[in-house]
């Protein structure tokens, strides 16, 4: 049950900091790119995350209960903070 829970968490942790680490840096260089960076960036999330379950569920048979429950909780929890800290930085105008 650990492992899937841990499994639950690294795939939105892993992914909602490898994409504000690349959002924060966009907007140091060049502001006007961000809404498209966004958009590529959603769909190249959607086709991992699709993925990421998957392979989770089916190959790796971790217990769906605990690794679907850990995923949500995360993914709701890790994409607010993403979005409240996103719009602190442009409204700052600064990371």
């Amino acid at each position: 049950m650990m492992v899937a829970v841990l499994l639950g968490l690294a795939g939105p942790l892993s992914v909602v900091s490898v994409s504000w680490v690349v959002m924060a840096r966009t907007f140091r260089r060049d502001p006007s790119r961000l809404t498209s960076l966004m958009m590529l960036a959603f769909a190249a999330k959607m086709a991992f995350f699709a993925a990421y379950v998957a392979i989770a569920l089916k190959i790796l048979a971790v217990r769906p209960v605990p690794f679907v429950a850990s995923f949500v909780v995360s993914f709701i929890a890790l994409y607010l903070i993403e979005a409240v800290s996103l719009r602190r930085m442009i409204a700052a105008g600064s990371p």
